[in-house]
């Protein structure tokens, strides 16, 4: 019974992180048709938001027995851990303005290394061995995947630094959401996750488009302002809310207690591989065997720092 629970654990975790792995391609096409970051990231979390607002009622109404509520401090954690969220997608997609996709998704990766970084930090304890060499092969994994071993290397500093701020953001929200409001249901988790990250979103929207200027969706630094194009919303918002917002927060919530934080760390990995294959296959992004080699070595490196937390509580 408990191998059919992690088995099921593994399915959730594993389907959840490959729909992850497809965003950046299809923020990519959305910006191949003149789509700026603004847009793609406000219809993304308005429609997430009015889902999850959907689901939240739905829930409520059909439930047999009365739902847990949040408290206070509740709600402002996990708000807090939604602007987080909001974050990450925004930088993300900004990085993925500079950069190749299969590049973006290695800088994401960073995460891994700076999560355990601020769990040092949080819990004043230095990293075991097995942390510090899995750190290591992913820095020099980094550099293989990204070309940088190359002699030319024709990276845009902008897409590095926007790309490593999204890893920053996204290590942040792990960090937060695994910890706070643990006793709510996963949709009303969830919906206040998210209603964090739209007040970021909505912020940049203004800032970049509604007011004088926004930026354009080629790297070409800053443009006039324009309307924001509605089309967005059916065209790509409505794919990008339920894959990007609404479906991997509650399969991976749903995910990650059948399997433990170890497994389901491994089996999240899978976001790299399949990011990189929609990259080349949809638009045609040259991935050379080189940068391969350094994906690989990123993923080994994620098994070997995780694999003693399987079977035992994993240590700093």
């Amino acid at each position: 019974m408990m191998k059919n629970e992690m088995l099921k654990g593994a399915v959730l975790v594993g389907i959840g992180a490959s729909i992850y792995g497809m965003l950046a391609t299809v923020v990519k096409l959305a910006y191949n048709q003149g789509f700026t970051t603004a847009e793609v990231t406000t219809s993304q979390f308005i429609i997430g938001f009015s889902g999850l607002l959907l689901l939240n009622a739905i829930q409520t109404k059909q439930s047999k027995k009365e739902l847990p509520k949040p408290f206070k401090k509740d709600v402002l954690q996990l708000l807090a851990a939604g602007s987080s969220l909001g974050m990450t997608s925004l930088f993300y997609y900004l990085s993925v303005q500079f950069i190749d996709v299969s590049i973006a998704i290695v800088m994401l990766m960073q995460s891994v290394w700076i999560g355990i970084g601020i769990e040092s930090v949080i819990h004043r304890q230095f990293p075991n061995s097995r942390k510090i060499i899995s750190t290591v092969v992913i820095l020099f994994g980094t550099l293989l995947a990204t070309n940088t071993l190359v002699s030319k290397v024709d990276l845009d500093w902008r897409g590095i630094l926007f790309g490593m701020l999204a890893a920053m953001s996204f290590a942040s929200t792990m960090f937060a959401s695994n910890r706070i409001a643990n006793h709510l249901p996963v949709l009303r988790k969830s919906f206040l996750m998210v209603s964090g990250g739209m007040v970021v979103v909505l912020s940049f929207l203004i800032f970049a488009q509604v007011g004088p200027f926004y930026f354009g969706t080629s790297p070409t630094s800053v443009v006039e302002a324009r309307a924001f194009d509605f089309s967005i919303f059916w065209k790509y918002g409505l794919f990008l809310a339920a894959f990007g917002t609404i479906l991997p927060p509650i399969l991976l919530n749903l995910g990650f207690p059948k399997t433990g934080l170890g497994l389901g760390s491994i089996i999240s990995s899978l976001e790299l591989p399949v990011s990189v294959t929609m990259a080349f296959v949809l638009l045609n992004e040259q991935v050379s065997l080189l940068q391969w080699s350094g994906i690989l070595l990123i993923l080994v490196a994620i098994v070997y720092m995780n694999l003693n937390s399987i079977r035992k509580p994993s240590e700093i």
